[in-house]
């Protein structure tokens, strides 16, 4: 994957057609601006053409028709889907009534691998690999889909370690301490303090603490400015 955007950033050019009579649908049922854009901008930059909605108001769901009856519609008028939707596994469950490839862009607080493929290339470009760091995720851990993402896919690669700064409340989940880490034998530790352990860090993966996803507005404002560094 690196390789090829590489190769696509080296020589922009040369790729300028490849999707040509190509259509990427961009269903984005949660706001978003740098992924649906950056979706749509590429999708342009290859020779295609996009549509779809960036608000799922602006849709049939907003008349109570179901996602897997959105996706089957979609899927007949388009040659790909990027979807983002508040809900966990909601990618998974368009996947299996879509006649094209959906591409997960953010499935509530769950995961967002396309952002994780672009973590990568800038850790491969600063970094020259993808072993052997120790790499802080600091933020919000528990709804944090691109640090659930990058933790799974760095763990994936022989000796690195990760420090997770949160409160306690924001901890990551366990299905990602137990059913990451434990399972490839990824290092990990728990903090509070971001001060306490960023002179031992070789990447920093800064993550906001997201409104969106708390139901009580007073846990958030608490919680909203609980990793910045002392001053």
């Amino acid at each position: 994957m690196c390789d090829a955007a590489e190769k696509m950033l080296a020589d922009t050019a040369a790729f300028a057609g490849v999707c040509r009579g190509k259509i990427l649908a961009a269903l984005f049922f949660e706001p978003s601006t740098r992924t649906r854009l950056s979706f749509e901008a590429a999708m342009l930059r290859l020779g295609g053409s996009v549509l779809g909605f960036a608000d799922s108001a602006s849709s049939s769901a907003a008349k109570g028709e179901s996602l897997a009856d959105t996706v089957r519609t979609v899927s007949a008028y388009a040659d790909i889907i990027a979807m983002r939707n508040p809900k966990e596994g909601a990618a998974l469950l368009a996947s299996r009534y879509s006649a094209v490839p959906v591409i997960n862009a953010g499935d509530g607080g769950h995961h967002h691998p396309t952002q994780t493929l672009t973590d990568l290339l800038t850790i491969r470009s600063l970094k020259g690999g993808f072993s052997g760091h120790t790499v802080g995720l600091c933020g919000d851990l528990k709804f944090g889909r691109t640090v659930h993402s990058l933790a799974e896919a760095l763990s994936r690669y022989p000796g690195n370690r990760f420090v997770l700064v949160s409160p306690k409340e924001l901890a990551i989940p366990e299905y990602i301490t137990q059913g990451v880490f434990a399972k490839t034998g990824t290092a990990f530790a728990e903090c509070e303090k971001l001060e306490d352990v960023i002179g031992d860090l070789d990447i920093l993966y800064m993550t906001r603490v997201q409104r969106e996803r708390f139901f009580n507005e007073q846990d958030y404002v608490r919680l909203k400015d609980s990793y910045i560094l002392d001053r």
